[in-house]
């Protein structure tokens, strides 16, 4: 039986579409027969499948394990539950492959698949390969078991492991009604010190915000709860709970990126001169904070299957993306896991003796602009980026070309690089005044004119 699936949805990290217009019940069958055969193809006997909290998940979780069953696979299904639980489901039964189904923080008509095998992500080529699968109809056929197995409590038992805070906080949890919400009330029950939850029913409407931490606007309730208990900090995930958002004492919001300088602190005395990770949005005072206590800064592609294949490749024991996106192989399995950044978070400001702002205003302050999307047609996206690149070199410009431009000058440095998951250019800059961003805003102006663009609009800039 052949399969194809819609255009959009087969993309560089992962599947996703909107329910009932891009992606059914059809497409995770056929998602499982395809991904099952490549798993068979490759010697495996043995996946794992969980899904997240969405109203079309349990529908759509059932579909995917017909057509992984259908390909003779030993099918062990973890239930409900946050996307790093099936990661370290996968971990802890050694299973060859596991297979997740969730619309991480897209709005609630969506939903999607996130895969890994032993080797790591499955993201690139190999989720085209999925399709090609599917399209030429050539499956694995067999008896497939289907088992159901808790790892709830394992899980949680796990990330405590780590915990070594000497002092008792009060800190604020907002899970956003996203797939975390069971296994954060388990952990928060078990942790010392004083915990508030902040919506933790799972509940696929999300009826209080949009699970997406980055978004400052999904940070107030947060932000108006850490002030009223006078909590230490905030920490909040997103809607599968493999992103973390966080806020101190005093409201502020620490950006992913600088969340990494942080961790660092912490991880590199255990690991000196270790290579740590971020990506090429992250600030450059978290790149000057690697280097400084004592690490190998390296940075890297955004997008969190590719930073986690780098991570395998350098051995590193820290990485971190601006989007949320941690990975901690220090004393963890090197995936991205929310509640465990939450945990160790926690646990290093008790440990620091002081407080998370304390921790935060170690490093330099600098201004920069958010990250700003602007439409462009698919066709021109990267083609755009080839013609910026191309005008740079000529120029003689300090540009890194690990994932588009990233341009340092004498004011700071400027970002312009094509989106891998939409129809955008993502651009951002940051220097250490005002006047300094004004002049490397106005560069990336110059170069997206010279391409014929029109100009982008960047909102006010925030201070990092």
């Amino acid at each position: 039986m052949t399969h194809s699936f819609h255009p959009t949805v087969l993309r560089e990290y992962d599947i996703r579409g909107v329910i009932g217009k891009t992606l059914n019940a059809a497409d995770y069958r056929a998602v499982g027969s395809a991904f099952g055969t490549m798993v068979k193809g490759k010697g495996g006997r043995q996946v794992v499948v969980g899904y997240d909290g969405r109203l079309s998940s349990v529908e759509l979780e059932a579909a995917l394990v017909e057509g992984l069953a259908s390909t003779g696979l030993e099918v062990v299904r973890v239930g409900l539950g946050p996307t790093p639980m099936l990661y370290f489901a996968q971990k802890h039964l050694d299973a060859d492959a596991g297979v997740m189904v969730t619309g991480s923080h897209n709005p609630p008509d969506y939903n999607g698949i996130k895969m890994v095998v032993r080797g790591g992500p499955v993201y690139g080529d190999q989720i085209l390969e999925i399709g090609r699968i599917a399209a030429a109809g050539t499956l694995a056929k067999g008896e497939g078991r289907v088992s159901n197995v808790d790892l709830q409590d394992l899980y949680v038992e796990r990330m405590l492991r780590d915990y070594d805070g000497p002092r008792d906080l009060t800190v604020v949890w907002d899970n956003g009604n996203g797939a975390a919400g069971e296994i954060l009330r388990r952990l928060t029950r078990k942790l010392p010190g004083k915990h508030i939850l902040l919506f933790d029913d799972i509940d696929g409407h999300f009826p209080n915000h949009h699970p997406d931490p980055t978004i400052p606007d999904n940070l107030v309730a947060l932000q108006a709860k850490v002030a009223e208990t006078k909590a230490d900090m905030g920490i909040a995930f997103d809607g599968d709970a493999d992103r973390i958002g966080a806020i101190d004492g005093n409201g502020r919001i620490i950006p992913g990126d600088m969340l990494v300088a942080i961790y660092a602190i912490d991880v590199l005395p255990r690991h000196p001169g270790g290579v740590v990770i971020a990506d090429v949005k992250t600030s450059k005072t978290v790149f000057d904070a690697i280097a400084k206590l004592g690490g190998t800064p390296l940075m890297w592609k955004t997008g969190h299957s590719l930073i986690k294949a780098k991570m395998a490749e350098t051995k590193s024991p820290l990485a971190g993306e601006m989007s949320g996106h941690i990975f901690f192989a220090d004393r963890w399995y090197g995936f991205d896991d929310a509640l465990y950044c939450g945990l160790r978070l926690v646990a290093q400001v008790s440990r620091s003796g002081g407080t998370l702002a304390a921790l935060r205003d170690t490093f330099p302050s600098t201004v920069s602009t958010p990250e700003v999307r602007f439409q462009i047609d698919e066709t021109r996206k990267f083609a755009v980026i080839d013609e910026v690149m191309a005008r740079l070199r000529q120029s003689g410009a300090d540009v890194n070309d690990i994932d588009g431009a990233r341009v340092t000058t004498a004011d700071g440095w400027w970002l312009l690089r094509a989106s891998n998951t939409q129809d955008v250019l993502v651009a951002r800059a940051e220097s250490g005044d005002e006047a300094g961003l004004e002049r490397l805003k106005a560069q990336i102006v110059d170069q997206l004119k010279a391409s014929g663009l029109a100009e982008p609009s960047f909102t006010d800039s925030a201070h990092h």
